[in-house]
């Protein structure tokens, strides 16, 4: 066993779009006392995911669209439990963002007088929505990876961070898992001032995920350093394809699929949603604001078009079955009534030439990168049937920090989907705008910070020793392990728990349960699991953390209904079942709607000493800003005087 020590002022840890542009703006701003830290540079979400076109949320930025900071941050605002200094500024920074990825290489459409037009995404009353195809997050990924490395910024790969080294709320460095090394356990000790922790949502926590499976996070060590959870009861689950893992949202639905049932060996097919609507235009009409109205949510069950996840969820998970989307035939596999749709439905496809035909061809008319995207990954829409399920896809809550994007920890931010800076709902796309937001605020901070001197209060030399015990400690914590369960299968079990018990269904038994059993597992971990070799030591390390975070946000969901909150968001609690289902669907569905009652207020929790504690404060509220140039120039030049 072996570990090395460096010093390195600033430290990003994650090779997303989010971290490569902290990264860049760390740069710009002349902190070249830097490095990136990645586990494998070609994993993670934002290369590696997509959807029928993956969506940027922004200011708008064409002619006929009247827009403002204002109302894009109240907007976003607007979601529920939701810090207004952060809205505001993923609002003022969208344009300055979005630009920066234009000139950085992504190629985002715009018309030949150089406008960004846009489209309307789930959760959006206006066009702010723009894409670069499926493919967006990877073109940004690949795009900010070019610079960073025309910069010469070191990237540290095949790294796995592994614990943060914090004192009385303060960071001062990171232990890392060094998997280069194959023959014997090695590690890198790095000191640091800051770092920026970019490595994504805890995905590894489901085991039902439209998440690449590349995508394991990093949550768990953040908690145990002490960085507080928000919002951690709020995700997105929505339809995705099984294999590639992909959200069929957009165009996917708007083209009007057939929804198909199977026994698990594929026999007994057959159509089952028409069964649950009074008529064959209202269920197409369903089936269409899918596309937009992708994220299953509580509001739109009841005559809305989130009655279709239910309806998925009950096919798979209640009965066993299997469902598939077939692009090749309508459904019913008859002639489409496109005059009987509803008006939004008609002119939507009026507008886009596709009012004729199947699926697949209107797929093709729509949007023919979406079909080579699964024709790229072995899947012919012309002919094969595509397995769906309900998975989960993003975690709307997180890590809360403030609106510099750092926690309650001194020197440590989260940017990107690892950050709470989410509410219940969200736009689609916006996930994108944030991350690139939380890499200019945090970069600006650590700027700030180093050029005035302020809370430079980083002299660590007499905790170097303890801390370095610390890590030499956590490290011979694998050879402890004496249990005969194999990593793999605690991981899966763990993970299936997960998506059964704290997934889109909920209820206080079965979390309990959950929270119970996952509680049980991490405080006998050494004694359940087999003691890893050296290249087991990655899987003990993401196990561990995935345990942690679990307890974390069960130990949330429990504590949100012991509070007395309702269904929201992506979640159905059917404890208290205050409204009646629709005849068509079983009990389980019956749920109490929250209707905002927590909407001001944000739920955070604190991992101590391996106890979860819930602490509910109200929103921050979005400020109120005097925008007389005179004074706020005066104030800008004392902020960069200071």
């Amino acid at each position: 066993m072996k570990i090395n020590e460096l010093s390195i002022e600033n430290i990003v840890v994650g090779t997303g779009a989010a971290g490569l542009q902290a990264a860049l703006r760390l740069y710009q701003n002349g902190e070249t006392d830097l490095a990136v830290v990645a586990e494998n540079i070609n994993a993670g979400t934002s290369r590696n995911t997509g959807s029928d076109k993956q969506t940027y949320y922004k200011l708008s930025l064409a002619s006929g669209d009247l827009d403002s900071v204002r109302t894009m941050a109240e907007d976003l605002f607007a979601g529920q439990c939701v810090d207004g200094d952060q809205a505001l500024c993923e609002a003022a920074l969208s344009v300055r963002s979005f630009l920066r990825l234009v000139e950085s290489g992504v190629p985002f459409p715009n018309t030949m007088y150089g406008e960004f037009m846009g489209y309307k995404t789930d959760h959006d009353r206006g066009r702010r929505a723009t894409s670069a195809g499926p493919y967006t997050s990877k073109l940004m990924t690949e795009c900010l990876e070019k610079l960073v490395k025309e910069k010469e910024i070191p990237i540290f790969n095949q790294m796995q961070l592994i614990r943060l080294l914090v004192r009385d709320g303060i960071l001062y460095g990171a232990l890392c898992l060094d998997k280069n090394e194959k023959e014997e356990p090695s590690y890198l000790l790095i000191w640091c001032k800051n770092l920026i922790l970019a490595t994504g949502g805890p995905a590894g926590m489901y085991h039902d995920s439209a998440y690449p499976v590349s995508q394991l996070g990093t949550s768990g060590l953040a908690f145990e350093a002490g960085a507080k959870g928000k919002n951690l009861t709020e995700w997105q689950f929505g339809m995705a394809s099984l294999n590639p893992r992909w959200n069929v949202s957009g165009t996917y639905m708007q083209v009007l699929p057939r929804f198909l049932s199977t026994d698990a060996d594929g026999s007994d097919e057959k159509e089952f949603l028409i069964n649950y609507f009074d008529s064959f235009e209202e269920m197409l009409s369903a089936i269409f604001l899918k596309g937009y109205q992708w994220p299953f949510d509580v509001n739109k069950i009841h005559g809305g078009s989130s009655v279709i996840d239910l309806l998925v969820y009950q096919e798979t998970i209640l009965k066993g079955r299997r469902v598939f989307l077939d692009f090749t035939k309508n459904p019913g596999d008859r002639e489409i009534p496109f005059d009987l749709l509803s008006p939004e439905v008609y002119e939507y496809l009026k507008q886009a030439d596709a009012l004729f035909g199947t699926p697949i061809e209107r797929l093709k008319q729509m949007n023919e990168p979406a079909i080579q995207f699964y024709q790229n990954n072995r899947v012919d829409l012309f002919r094969d049937k595509l397995e769906i399920a309900v998975c989960a896809q993003h975690n709307n809550g997180g890590i809360a920090t403030d609106a510099y994007w750092e926690t309650n920890i001194l020197g440590l931010f989260a940017i990107g989907e690892v950050c709470g800076s989410h509410g219940v709902t969200r736009p689609g796309g916006t996930a994108l705008n944030a991350g690139q937001v939380g890499a200019v605020r945090a970069a600006e901070c650590i700027h700030f910070r180093k050029k005035h001197g302020v809370k430079d209060n980083y002299n660590h030399e007499f905790l170097k020793n303890d801390m370095r015990n610390e890590a030499y400690e956590f490290i011979k914590v694998p050879e402890s392990a004496f249990g005969d369960c194999t990593l793999s299968m605690m991981w899966i079990r763990a993970a299936k728990r997960m998506s059964a018990y704290g997934g889109m269904i909920r209820n206080r038994k079965d979390l309990k349960i959950a929270l119970d059993t996952t509680n049980e597992e991490l405080t006998n971990y050494l004694k359940l699991i087999e003691k890893p070799t050296v290249n087991q030591l990655p899987l003990f390390y993401r196990l561990r953390d995935m345990l942690i975070s679990q307890k974390m946000y069960l130990s949330a969901m429990l504590d949100y209904m012991q509070s007395g909150a309702g269904s929201r968001g992506s979640a159905l609690y059917t404890d208290d079942r205050g409204r009646k289902s629709d005849y068509r669907l079983p009990d389980l569905y019956k749920c109490r709607l929250d209707r905002g009652a927590h909407a001001g207020i944000i739920q955070e929790v604190t991992w101590k000493n391996g106890v979860c504690i819930a602490e509910w404060r109200p929103v921050r509220p979005l400020p109120e800003i005097d925008y007389f140039f005179e004074n706020q120039w005066k104030l800008y030049r004392e902020r960069e005087s200071i």
